[in-house]
């Protein structure tokens, strides 16, 4: 039985590497996703039940658009026997038909099945979703393809990140005490 930890990271493998078939590895067939958007700079349906729908709108059409995706959570992982875990997320994304950089930040709320160890409800909170020119592709990849991937902690990805305006609001939002 997997892990809420195995599942996290195979519904990252999915996401990230535009590959469906990684999904049966992460949501329950009668899954539940729910995406709370905070930002006008990217838009996804605020409901999605079943596997199917949620592999539809976070891998298929997702990988039509961005490319180059390292999304982290900003976290330990979760214990074997988590019902529950929050964290906070990161992504780096390049746009493909512009080139443009995006780089945003959120929460994950996962709720685990006791018996199968999958996802059965994902709420995703989108609160920051920068976007860069295309002249900052190569160090913005860089620095995402550097990082500890799929766990990684803010700080580190803070430390490492290059000098770029257009990062502040992400990391305003990650560490605010910082």
């Amino acid at each position: 039985m997997p892990t809420p930890a195995d599942a996290i990271t195979a519904y990252l493998h999915a996401k990230d590497g535009n590959r469906p078939h990684l999904m049966q590895r992460a949501f329950s067939a009668d899954a539940k996703l729910e995406m709370q958007v905070n930002t006008g700079s990217i838009s996804f349906p605020p409901l999605s039940e079943g596997r199917g729908a949620i592999s539809e709108v976070l891998v298929r059409r997702f990988g039509q658009t961005y490319e180059n995706v390292y999304t982290f959570c900003l976290a330990e992982p979760p214990a074997a026997d988590a019902a529950e875990f929050a964290c906070d997320w990161l992504v780096v994304m390049t746009e493909k038909e512009s080139r443009a950089v995006r780089v945003g930040c959120g929460r994950y709320d996962w709720c685990f099945s006791a018996e199968s160890g999958l996802v059965e409800q994902l709420r995703i909170t989108i609160d920051v979703m920068q976007t860069l020119s295309p002249e900052f592709s190569d160090s913005l990849t860089s620095w995402a393809s550097a990082l500890p991937y799929p766990w990684c902690s803010a700080e580190m990805a803070k430390a490492a990140a290059p000098e770029l305006d257009g990062l502040g609001a992400v990391f305003e939002r990650l560490l605010p005490d910082a």
